[in-house]
């Protein structure tokens, strides 16, 4: 998730021009280097920097660092562009830019900082909804991480009102409410999670989940089993196929039979 939002912050921002090739042709390709050669893009992006590059060459260091994994530098580089904006009063750069960074800290285990990187792009009245929801999502994966789950609670909210479609918020809502013990909610916005991809393993997993809360072992064995087939071989797939195997489901059964010796009469 992490990525595909770096790039839509990018494609949301619009730096201002820088040299004579054209910013958003010279950021355009920069970006473009990071999906196939992210340390030829930081060579680049920083080589841009130092000519006066600005938000866009510090824009790109951040999409290139954040390609290679290197979400503290990433941090870095979208912190320095979103302050650079700041100082010249750019708001919707700055807001794009500090979702950009409350991002890479979240990836980077950061929660603090990632919450509170987003709550400067969320108070932002220059954010897209789109963007603003995503912004919730994401400030609810940090208070989870830092033990807040009161405030996820409440981003979460926020958040399945501003992108309704997206059927991550609602998985994320209906994990929270199923570890918070409320499982009438937690049915209801796996059930949206399930309308929106019906077909997607970690949703399907945590609608197991969710059923064995309840009680129902059937529905629970029968969401892992679609869970363990949709999308193989994904994590969700995996931990599926371990809930099977200790619940006595499916998974379990080729194993029980082969151990099993023939009864005679």
């Amino acid at each position: 998730m992490i990525l595909p939002l770096l790039f839509a912050v990018a494609a949301a921002t619009t730096p201002g021009p820088v040299d004579g090739r054209g910013t958003q042709a010279r950021f355009d390709a920069c970006a473009r280097l990071s999906d196939t050669d992210p340390a030829a893009a930081q060579k680049e992006a920083i080589a841009w920097a130092k000519t006066g590059g600005g938000v866009a060459a510090a824009q790109c260091l951040g999409i290139a660092r954040s390609a290679s994994g290197d979400w503290k530098g990433a941090l870095d580089a979208f912190t320095t562009g979103a302050t650079l904006a700041d100082q010249t009063h750019d708001g919707l750069a700055s807001a794009n830019l500090w979702v950009s960074a409350g991002n890479a800290a979240l990836a980077g285990g950061e929660f603090e900082t990632a919450r509170t990187d987003l709550s400067t792009a969320i108070a932002s009245p220059l954010l897209p909804d789109p963007l603003k929801g995503e912004a919730y999502v994401d400030r609810a994966r940090a208070a989870v991480g830092a033990g807040d789950t009161g405030a996820a609670r409440a981003d979460l909210d926020q958040a399945v009102k501003l992108v309704p479609a997206d059927p991550m918020a609602w998985l994320l809502s209906a994990t929270l409410a199923r570890r918070m013990g409320d499982t009438t909610r937690a049915k209801a916005d796996i059930n949206e999670a399930m309308l929106r991809a019906p077909n997607q393993s970690d949703i399907l997993y945590e609608a197991g989940n969710i059923a064995a809360t309840a009680g129902d072992m059937d529905d629970a064995r029968a969401q892992w089993t679609r869970a363990s087939t949709v999308e193989p071989d994904s994590d969700a797939a995996k931990r599926a196929k371990a809930e099977l195997a200790a619940s006595g489901g499916p998974a379990a059964k080729p194993a029980a039979a082969s151990k099993a010796k023939p009864q005679g009469r």
